[in-house]
């Protein structure tokens, strides 16, 4: 199953199962450095439902969210009209940006990065990124550490349960260096008080912060800051979250 075809339930549930991701804490890393949003040009790429974009957008800026899946989009724009926010939002695949320089910042936000396959794919999208900044424009972007791949995820299954929404997240090492492959069963509670399951497969894979800072300065981008787990310090080995900030 392609990673596209891979959210078309998932997008129904995915706010619920994201509602403890510090997504304010994002708007503030992308505000810091831009000294503000108003009047800001973002590309949120990766946006599924639009959770970031609408905050952004609410924060001031002007906003195009990006995504392969048409699911996600189709809950990222009602989510958009409902709150009256103006959001361009665009049926892409990231390593396929590309356009004139007319962005302040791009973010690719809560391990999106990760479901590209290989270092080329990466390195496209970096590309395609740097290519529709301004220049001095940011990337901000956050990616799973070696160790939460090679270790962390080896340590399921994993199970939820909200008394809504129920899953079983079964995990094995991918066929690529530090690359997971996940099976999910979710269990969805309907009005009749039945449970409708739906299964997903998932594949992500990440790569050494080494390799990311060779990458990213092989696409011309200047690395400003790295940092681990939404803290201001360096990654260290039990890290999770790698966050990069970096300029054109």
């Amino acid at each position: 199953m392609s990673n596209k075809e891979a959210y078309t339930n998932f997008a129904h549930v995915y706010d619920e199962l994201m509602s403890d991701i510090p997504y304010d804490s994002y708007v503030e890393l992308l505000s810091l450095p831009l000294n503000g949003l108003k009047e800001r040009k973002i590309i949120d790429i990766g946006c599924g439902t639009g959770l970031l974009s609408v905050k952004l957008a609410k924060a001031g800026a002007e906003v195009t969210g990006i995504d392969l899946s048409k699911d996600m989009l189709s809950v990222a724009k009602k989510r958009a009209g409902d709150l009256s926010t103006e959001i361009e939002f665009v049926e892409q695949p990231m390593q396929e940006i590309e356009g004139a320089p007319e962005y302040d910042a791009a973010v690719i936000a809560i391990d999106s990065l990760n479901y590209l396959p290989d270092r080329e794919s990466v390195l496209q999208t970096f590309k395609g990124v740097h290519s529709v900044l301004k220049n001095g424009g940011l990337l901000m972007f956050d990616v799973h550490s070696i160790f939460k791949t090679d270790v962390i995820f080896m340590e399921g299954p994993f199970t939820f349960d909200n008394d809504r929404i129920a899953y079983i997240w079964e995990t094995e090492e991918g066929d690529a260096e530090h690359s997971v492959y996940s099976e999910l069963a979710f269990f969805v509670k309907e009005e009749n008080g039945l449970y409708r399951r739906f299964d997903e497969s998932h594949q992500q894979r990440t790569f050494h912060v080494n390799e990311y800072v060779d990458l990213l300065r092989e696409a011309n981008f200047t690395i400003e800051r790295i940092f681990a787990d939404w803290e201001d310090e360096p990654p260290h080995e039990e890290s999770e979250r790698i966050f990069y900030q970096v300029r054109k």
